[in-house]
């Protein structure tokens, strides 16, 4: 069975925004002339870009995937060793954006991660992101049956 877990977006919320307008701009600039669909293009991949992890628990593997334009996937699958482990770890990701008078905007986001772990606990890759730590406790040991892995 595949499970497909959505992580963050490539550019950020500030640079994901810019390039939903970019993408809008180039959009309504195509009607009149070619030269948007580079605009097209370039705020596609800006506002559409993210980062997932799909987990094939039939095959024991997991891949990080970059998600180019939001569907080309970009990875390599990693074969699951029974020596690995699944843990939960605390994330506090800050995004700061500058505006022209250069007043900085910094955007908090705090999440729970489950990510695996190696035989000697370096950690490996993340593999799902919650919002609270009861969540990410329950998908914690769901993972962990599903890939027949022990927990941090």
């Amino acid at each position: 069975m595949m499970v497909k877990n959505k992580l963050d977006k490539s550019f950020g919320p500030s640079g994901t925004f810019a390039g939903y307008t970019i993408f809008i701009i180039g959009l309504i600039t195509t009607y009149s002339n070619w030269g948007g669909l580079i605009l097209v293009v370039l705020g596609a991949l800006m506002g559409f870009s993210s980062t997932s992890t799909l987990i094939d628990s039939d095959k024991k593997r997991i891949m990080f995937s970059n998600n180019l334009f939001g569907f080309i996937k970009t990875g390599k699958w990693i074969n699951i060793d029974p020596s690995m482990k699944v843990g939960i770890k605390e994330s506090n990701i800050t995004w700061t954006t500058f505006s022209r008078s250069n007043r900085s905007i910094d955007t908090v986001k705090k999440d729970f991660r489950i990510a695996l772990f190696d035989a000697e606990e370096n950690e490996i890759m993340e593999i799902s992101k919650n919002d609270s730590p009861e969540t990410a406790m329950d998908q914690l040991n769901i993972i962990a049956s599903q890939l027949g892995l022990s927990a941090l």
